[in-house]
């Protein structure tokens, strides 16, 4: 998994070297701020099934690149474009029973949920900045898609290792609203999903409309 991760990381920093911008610009010189991110959160459930216990440490780790477009001359107005990885590590209070049926988690341990996703952040974007600063406050806010390459639901059961994989039942394309804000490379960081994280799944007849909540830090690099 770390191997997968520093990889990713790589490929990322690759990228970046070859279209981000020149660091030293000039006064009159057109600015951008393209960036490498780097983001890490810890992860909520919300709307949870009534009934479901309470769960472990969950994290998340992001890291892609964004193109700075900006909507004015000055430049800290802009919108933002990206791509990147998420890498999500839940425990959570379901347990699944096969690919599509779930039900509360009942006498098993380690009940884990791994995503592998491509992002997409689209954000609106305002600064303090110009082009021969490189230090301000921001506020970043819009809207993130995410793409699930990869899920894995597992758990131990009588010191058995019940694994599922890329199941039907997980929603692969998802939908959030996130804002971002603070000084400099540190920022505060917030995810909230609008996207159910289950399609059409049912507990004792009823919805399970759980869906996720991140609060973290990410970190912008010029």
């Amino acid at each position: 998994m770390l191997k997968y991760l520093l990889s990713t990381l790589l490929f990322f920093v690759s990228f970046y070297m070859s279209f981000s911008q020149v660091d030293s610009l000039k006064i009159g010189d057109k600015y951008l701020e393209d960036q490498l991110y780097l983001g890490v959160s810890y992860d909520i459930m919300l709307n949870q099934p009534r009934g479901t216990s309470s769960t472990g440490f969950s994290y998340s780790l992001s890291v892609g690149y964004i193109r700075d477009i900006p909507l004015n001359k000055r430049g800290n107005i802009a919108i933002g474009v990206g791509a990147g990885y998420g890498f999500n590590s839940f425990n959570h209070g379901i347990q699944l029973v096969n690919d599509n049926t779930v039900q509360l988690a009942e006498n098993i341990t380690s009940n884990k949920l791994t995503l592998h996703n491509l992002e997409f952040p689209i954000q609106f974007r305002w600064r303090t900045s110009d082009a021969i600063t490189y230090s301000f406050w921001r506020i970043y806010t819009g809207v993130k898609m995410t793409y699930n390459l990869n899920n894995l639901f597992s758990y131990t059961e009588n010191e058995n290792i019940v694994e599922f994989s890329n199941v039907p039942i997980y929603n692969n394309f998802q939908t959030g609203l996130e804002l971002s804000a603070g000084y400099g490379t540190f920022n505060f960081y917030m995810y909230y999903g609008l996207t159910p994280v289950y399609n059409n799944t049912f507990i004792n007849s009823r919805s399970v409309d759980s869906n996720i909540l991140k609060f973290g830090v990410i970190f912008y690099l010029l």
